[in-house]
């Protein structure tokens, strides 16, 4: 991470080396040894700094052993993307075809490595605040307000992807079985997320984009409250409000400059990359490609055609910054992702000179994202609106994908068109298979979709599997979701 790896991450890599390989996959995985490394204020952040590592993840073309180094986020889009209408793997072989298929199972190594990702950043962020006291009394707040914070986007990922899951809000050891192994109702895990996240928002302000702050926080807990089993619209309403009437945030005028002017005016959150730094690198845009193989395997995130047709009747100015056909190079079904070539380096550069390596940041979250949730709140579940607030915030939308017939006067916004907005605004930024979800069509729209496609989709696989292994070490503690 760019800017976070600046401050005192060789301090960071006393606190984890420590434990080795047994930290970066502990056994169990949602184990960890409380460290004594903590003894300054400059140790607590540094281990502040960690949680973010956990986050980032390892690049897989430097460490190809899944085993040894959990890929953080870099794998994110294989459980959601994939599980959705929006793309699919290039090739049926390996457990990364699974996904799009419908046929992922409990030994899915992708699926576990994401499940153990998670729990390093809950776990991290756990032994932070079991140390704050060590910290200035002046930093105490805020360095627990960002544990707080990573932890509930940690455990807001879980709870989608798994349903129940054990909560472990302190240190635990290895033979805590209760602790480690006990599922947690989704009610549950939600006021977790949802106290540390009102805590954040209460203490941080807004001096970082690549690390917790206020915004990130408010717009975080907006979209807990609408993805929640009895959405609070009014508050999710108010946040985004708060976030719009900063002033601190716009949408930039050229839809391309969002991904490659890292840290812009439109970024809340962001997860950082450096290019051509074997450590602190992403692999995930250089596996994107295809026709040109620019990663080390053959393409991942191939775009269906039903969502280049999308781009086709919607997109706008988005659709040649998110999807190519490499200049007609590619058939209808067999468009790329664009939107994160390698350092912004296309087929063209080959991909730049450090395509396994890319620097390309992990946008989590951003001001677009918010227009349209408040444009969500505001709808509270109905089939339309006609609010002026809804109308101004999606027409803000409308009118940058459009320029050149804006001002695009909209007089009313359907459900349909507001999924249909976010599907090609967010595409391939992890959104879609959660939108789904929120907006009850997950069912309906992916048996159409695997109808489409020749695949078998059943209720299953609405929920991920927990990991199997975990499973095993939990001596039948843990249970599994329906299905598998």
């Amino acid at each position: 991470m760019k800017l976070i790896k600046y401050l005192m991450f060789t301090v960071t890599g006393l606190v984890f080396l420590s434990c080795s390989e047994e930290f970066l996959n502990p056994l169990p995985d949602t184990a960890v040894a409380v460290e004594s490394f903590f003894q300054s204020d400059a140790d607590v952040l540094a281990g502040v700094i960690g949680i973010y590592d956990a986050v980032q993840g390892v690049n897989e073309s430097t460490v190809t052993n899944i085993g040894n180094a959990n890929r953080g986020v870099q794998f994110e889009h294989l459980l959601t993307e994939h599980r959705t209408d929006n793309t699919r793997n290039a090739t049926l072989e390996g457990s990364k075809s699974d996904f799009h298929r419908y046929v992922v199972n409990a030994n899915n190594v992708e699926v576990e490595d994401y499940y153990q990702s998670m729990y390093q950043v809950i776990f991290r962020a756990n032994n932070v605040l079991d140390f704050i006291d060590i910290a200035d009394a002046s930093n105490q707040a805020k360095y627990t307000a960002e544990a707080k914070f990573l932890r509930a986007y940690a455990y807001f990922k879980l709870v989608r992807l798994f349903s129940d899951v054990p909560l472990v809000t302190t240190v635990v050891g290895p033979t805590d079985k209760e602790a480690l192994f006990t599922r947690v109702p989704e009610s549950e895990i939600y006021a977790q997320i949802v106290a540390d996240l009102q805590e954040a928002v209460a203490v941080l302000d807004n001096t970082y984009k690549s690390r917790a702050s206020k915004a990130a926080a408010q717009a975080l807990l907006a979209k807990v409250y609408l993805s929640q089993a009895s959405p609070n619209y009014a508050g999710a309403q108010q946040l985004c409000e708060a976030i719009v009437n900063s002033g601190q945030f716009s949408l930039l005028a050229n839809y391309y400059d969002v991904f490659y002017d890292e840290l812009n005016d439109e970024i809340i959150f962001a997860i950082q990359y450096q290019p051509g730094n074997a450590d602190e690198s992403q692999s995930f845009s250089a596996e994107f490609t295809s026709a040109v193989r620019a990663g080390r395997e053959d393409g991942q995130n191939i775009v269906n055609n039903n969502l280049r047709l999308d781009f086709v009747s919607n997109g706008g100015d988005r659709t040649a910054v998110s999807i190519t056909n490499m200049n007609g190079l590619l058939a209808p079904d067999e468009n790329e992702v664009a939107k994160f070539f390698p350092d912004g380096f296309d087929v063209n550069d080959n991909y730049g000179p450090n395509a396994r390596n890319a620097g390309n940041d992990y946008i989590a979250i951003r001001f677009a994202d918010v227009l349209l949730m408040h444009v969500e709140a505001i709808m509270a579940g109905s089939s339309s609106t006609s609010d002026i607030g809804a109308l101004t915030s999606f027409q803000r939308i409308r009118d940058r994908a459009f320029p050149d017939t804006a001002p695009n006067i909209i007089s009313s916004i359907t459900k349909e068109e507001l999924l249909l907005e976010r599907r090609v605004e967010l595409a391939f930024e992890n959104q879609r298979w959660f939108d789904l979800l929120r907006f009850n069509v997950a069912d309906a729209v992916l048996s159409a979709h695997a109808t489409e496609m020749g695949y078998v989709f059943s209720a299953r696989a609405l929920l991920l599997p927990i990991p199997a292994r975990e499973i095993n070490i939990s001596d039948g503690l843990l249970t599994q979701n329906p299905g598998y």
